[in-house]
């Protein structure tokens, strides 16, 4: 069990990293460092907020 929780963290680090350096042009350096360090330490949560605050607008 705590096997599929490491992979679904890694996924959502890794989405999240993508999404943030490949899709948010406008997006400042500072921002995109601190999502993507946000998504390093707490990946799963980092992930479902991005996705609700910056993926929704």
């Amino acid at each position: 069990m705590s096997n599929l929780i490491y992979l679904v963290a890694l996924a959502a680090f890794v989405w999240l990293v993508y999404d943030v350096v490949t899709n948010q042009k406008s997006m400042s350096t500072g921002k995109k460092v601190l999502w993507i360090v946000f998504g390093f330490f707490f990946s799963i949560i980092a992930a479902i907020v991005y996705y609700l605050t910056v993926k929704q607008k």
